[in-house]
């Protein structure tokens, strides 16, 4: 059966790779925020990279196990418990049956992933497990009865935010439109409207020429400037078009870490090469396979 959900938390969402061949349809690419602690997740629990989890945000649900389970949080540092026994974020942990699982709030960060053996088993919906609506009480997840997952654990707890460092970015097509370097040289603070769809940022406001666009496509990082002279990040819920400049774009090295920021925070953005931003990317999929050679070797002893 799978486990019931006692309490939904404030935004938890069952999310996979989202649905990437669908944006010449309207359709956003929708799935986990954060892909790295995502896939870091389900690595953990000897699963498909892609299995579906549910993506946390901020504070969690308590959920109720209807058949014994393995389980693990990856991503924000969540405070978690079964019944009464403490659980540590980045390490597999069994829910037997009748236990509950509650994951309260973080102190940084805001998104984390609950990824359970062999995925959650919800169904597909144009090729993807991604819900469009959070999960609510009385629900049940459904995922396949499993035995105690590997014991192997990420060691550490995880840096989820990553606002101590800009964020680094390529100039966008309408860069030409701003004064120069009066984006790069200012700081923002994480609006506490921000969602899956965007991160609203606020901070002086940018003067722009009096130039109007025709709307065309738009991607999660993508940075656009509002009328008010404010930006937006895109998110993986972002739409596909947007009429807005679009002043930059965050590289895709640092795409998750706008997944982690969190209201009230501080942001600062620094301009990078192309080959710079290639070689980010080759650095992080380097990383991301060093981890996941790791795990699979200490579940194989």
């Amino acid at each position: 059966m799978g486990l019931r959900v006692i309490e939904p938390g404030l935004h938890s969402l069952i999310v996979d790779a989202g649905r990437p061949g669908w944006r010449g349809y309207g359709v956003s690419l929708g799935g986990a925020a954060d892909r790295g602690a995502f896939h870091l997740g389900n690595a953990l629990l000897g699963n498909s990279p892609d299995a579906a989890a549910l993506e946390i945000t901020l504070a969690g649900p308590t959920l109720e196990a209807i058949e014994d389970v393995g389980l693990v949080v990856c991503g924000a540092p969540f405070e978690m418990w079964r019944d009464d026994t403490s659980l540590s974020p980045g390490f597999p942990f069994h829910l037997k049956r009748g236990e509950r699982l509650r994951i309260r709030g973080t102190a940084s960060g805001v998104r984390g992933y609950l990824c359970v053996c062999g995925g959650w088993q919800t169904p597909l919906i144009m090729g993807s497990r991604s819900a469009f609506e959070p999960i609510s009480r009385g629900m049940i997840l459904p995922c396949d009865r499993s035995g105690p997952p590997p014991l192997r654990g990420l060691g550490r707890v995880m840096d989820a935010t990553g606002i101590n460092t800009p964020l680094r970015v390529l100039a966008g097509p309408q860069a030409d439109w701003f004064l120069p370097g009066a984006f790069i040289d200012e700081r923002y603070v994480v609006s506490a409207t921000s969602n899956r769809m965007g991160i609203r940022l606020t901070g002086r406001a940018l003067p722009r020429t009096g130039r109007e666009m025709i709307s065309e496509p738009v991607a999660p990082g993508t940075i656009q400037i509002t009328n008010e002279g404010q930006p937006i990040i895109l998110g993986v819920d972002g739409q596909t078009i947007g009429g807005y400049p679009k002043i930059a774009q965050v590289i895709t090295a640092d795409r998750d870490r706008l997944a982690q920021c969190r209201p009230g925070e501080t942001i600062t953005f620094t301009q990078v090469t192309l080959g710079e931003a290639e070689n980010a990317a080759r650095q992080a999929r380097r990383l991301a396979q060093e981890w996941r050679l790791r795990l699979e070797v200490t579940g194989s002893n």
